[in-house]
């Protein structure tokens, strides 16, 4: 066999020494990038620490500059009074110098002998033997400073500044001492830390610590002196007595005596460096793992290409089945609204015209009722393609709910037990009372048809406070009150793949095509009809619980509905009627006619237009179908608003909805009324309008 054609030439180790030579020469590189790194990032925080530590030495020197100016002055200006003295002068002068020295909270004026003769408050001085240098040993002119005191009666921690007044003639000398508080030494850093781990600490050249910000373990870094006391050059990086390393910044004040330290653990400052290196590391890993199933992601790549590609395809189809439904239902509502309202509109006029009480009359009746159940069903079939027009009123839940009850308690199965938990009397939801009774009608439905063997059916109402936007289960909720209402049964429970398409419209989980897979499908366009959420919880063989979350509603209930007024006629107004539907345009003008009005009637909307754009004034109102060949009735109304900006329009659609009725609304429309139009609707809208 040829060498070339056997299985070893396609499995050779060099491509993995190859490989695996590739991985040692990144992890080389990197190597020597992460130490670069280090070293560079040492370097930096270093310097950090060192110009941190300057800027801060120079703010303390100032800082104590301007107090032992302000003593010194304070010295003149006692001296002129054969200092020390302790007389209201002397205590006013002394009150009026603290007000003018920030750094300063309290001064004393000690005698010869170092005893009190005068104070700016009552505040006891700290004890004399712990400054340094010692008091008694100070040239004149010169200052020390004291450990760090608490004063009786208070919290925080002070230093005191001792400035020797030197004898002349007949005065004797003294000290001056202000007492200042240990963290006004820290200036700015006490106030803004550079970093969360910043320490800074003031030292007394005797090793005491006068103040320090961020320090909880003193000991780290006390200890820590300048190697070059002349020029106080930074040790850098330093291992304390705790074991940590630090960084070190460190500067004197040689005037007063202090060492300046501030630092920061290394691990911290080291910490972005830290985190290169883990990525870092975590790439080779991850790097030396891809390499090694490199074949074997090839080899399944095109099997989840396909894959991916065939999920793709069946949520196109899912979508496209769908949008299908919504325009079906939307077109079979059309034309059968068209049907109906030729229906409606005729009956109406046929019974105008029967004799009162006669068979006729009766029959006409029978067929209008029965119109009337069909204009109810296509509301319910327009709810699929977001276009039905629904009343909006404000009514309280609870007996929407009772009602439902009673029904369902009347045609219980044996062994179903119906329990009623309704905690929310007066509670009301703004929107379609029916639709609410729909929803509440199918939930229990549902959950009774899901306990085939019997069951504790619950249905429990209650007010909940959403006090922060949540995430149902099927639907996301903002926060707000809401009106919880739950359907608990003790069914099989639902499944994982049911769950995913619970509320798809015709989808059941039913054996035999028991179920129409459409109620709970409604139930979940009800609830995003009033603005609200779906969430269900379900385990296997133990049940599930529905839960609507309904926004409650604070308005006043809505007035109940009253008697319809007679129905309202015409004087003689001429009106522009306009539908591409000849029967429904001879009936409009029958109707009209019988209501006292002059109707003009087309059958094309361009026409129609071209008459308001030659006499404008001569019509009262138009009446338009929406649905039209060329030009909708929005586009006519729109159009014809360029001649007749104030002439009242009625639009009249099978469709309907939230979203007609704001297109209308932007084209101008006056009124939207919804096939199939009543005799008495459109009169009552004409009068509006044209009053």
């Amino acid at each position: 066999m040829n060498a070339q054609n056997s299985p070893l030439t396609f499995r050779p180790a060099t491509p993995w020494l190859l490989a695996l030579a590739l991985w040692l020469i990144v992890a080389t590189v990197t190597s020597m990038a992460l130490w670069q790194l280090r070293r560079n990032a040492l370097e930096g925080q270093k310097r950090e620490m060192e110009l941190l530590s300057l800027a801060l030495t120079d703010e303390l020197d100032r800082g104590l500059r301007g107090a032992e100016e302000g003593l010194q002055a304070l010295g003149l200006e006692l001296g002129q009074r054969r200092f020390p003295t302790a007389d209201n002068d002397t205590l006013q002068a002394l009150r009026t110098r603290v007000a003018l020295m920030p750094l300063v909270t309290e001064l004393w004026l000690l005698g010869k002998d170092l005893e009190l003769m005068a104070s700016s408050d009552a505040t006891p001085m700290p004890d004399t033997h712990t400054f340094l240098p010692a008091l008694q040993g100070l040239e004149p002119g010169a200052t020390a400073l004291s450990r760090p005191f608490v004063p009786r009666g208070g919290s925080q921690t002070h230093v005191a500044l001792a400035f020797r007044v030197g004898a002349e003639l007949d005065r004797p000398g003294g000290w001056i001492i202000a007492s200042i508080p240990a963290d006004m030494l820290l200036g700015a850093f006490g106030v803004a830390l550079p970093a969360a781990d910043s320490r800074m600490t003031i030292f007394r050249s005797d090793g005491v610590r006068l103040a320090g910000a961020n320090v909880e373990r003193p000991r780290t870094i006390e200890g820590v002196r300048p190697r070059d006391e002349a020029a106080g050059t930074s040790p850098g990086v330093e291992r304390v007595s705790d074991h940590n390393d630090l960084l070190i910044g460190l500067h004197r004040v040689p005037r007063y005596g202090l060492d300046v330290v501030v630092s920061r653990e290394l691990h911290a400052a080291l910490s972005g460096w830290r985190g290169s290196l883990e990525l870092s590391l975590g790439a080779l890993g991850v790097l030396l793992i891809v390499m090694a199933a490199a074949v074997h992601i090839v080899t399944r790549s095109e099997q989840r290409r396909i894959a991916a590609q065939s999920a793709l395809q069946a949520q196109r189809a899912r979508a496209s089945r769908l949008e299908a439904l919504g325009a079906l239902a939307g077109g079979v509502s059309h034309d059968f609204n068209n049907v109906l309202a030729g229906i409606v509109g005729y009956g109406e006029m046929a019974q105008d015209a029967a004799v009162p009480g006669s068979d006729q009359a009766r029959h006409l009746a029978k067929v209008l009722q029965a119109a009337d159940r069909g204009r109810s069903l296509i509301e319910r079939i327009l709810s699929f393609s977001k276009g039905g027009a629904r009343a909006s009123t404000v009514f309280e839940l609870e007996p929407v709910v009772e009602e439902v009850l009673s029904l369902l308690t009347a045609s219980l199965r044996p062994g179903v037990v119906l329990e009623r938990v309704l905690e929310a009397p007066g509670a009301r939801l703004r929107g379609d009372a029916t639709q609410a009774f729909e929803a509440v009608m199918n939930l229990c439905t549902n959950a009774i048809q899901a306990m085939p063997d019997g069951g504790m059916l619950s249905v429990q109402l209650t007010r909940r406070r959403v006090s922060a936007p949540k995430v149902l289960s099927h639907t996301p909720l903002p926060r707000g009150d809401y009106l919880a209402l739950s359907v608990i049964d003790e069914g099989q429970g639902i499944t994982a793949e049911a769950m995913e398409h619970l509320f798809e419209p015709f989808f059941t989980s039913r054996d035999g095509g028991s179920g129409t897979g459409l109620g709970l499908a409604v139930v979940f366009g009800v609830v995003a009809e009033f603005g609200g959420g779906v969430d269900v919880e379900s385990h296997a063989g133990e049940g599930a619980r529905f839960t609507l979350f309904l926004p409650e509603c604070t308005d006043a209930p809505s007035a109940p509905a009253t008697a319809l007024a007679a129905v309202p006629e015409g004087g003689g107004q001429q009106l522009l009627v306009v539908d591409d539907e000849a029967n429904l345009l001879a009936m409009a003008d029958l109707m009209l006619q019988g209501l006292g009005y002059r109707p003009v009637c087309f059958d094309n909307a361009g026409a129609a237009l071209l008459a308001i754009r030659e006499a404008p004034n001569q019509f009262s109102a138009v009446i338009t179908d929406e649905v039209m060949p060329g030009m909708s009735g929005t586009q006519l109304t729109r159009a014809l608003r360029e001649w007749a900006p104030h002439l009242p329009v009625l639009l009249v659609s099978g469709y309907g909805g939230a979203h007609l009725a704001h297109h209308a609304s932007n084209a101008g429309v006056d009124r939207v009324l919804m096939k199939p139009i009543q005799r008495g609707e459109l009169a009552r809208a004409l009068a509006e309008v044209l009053r």
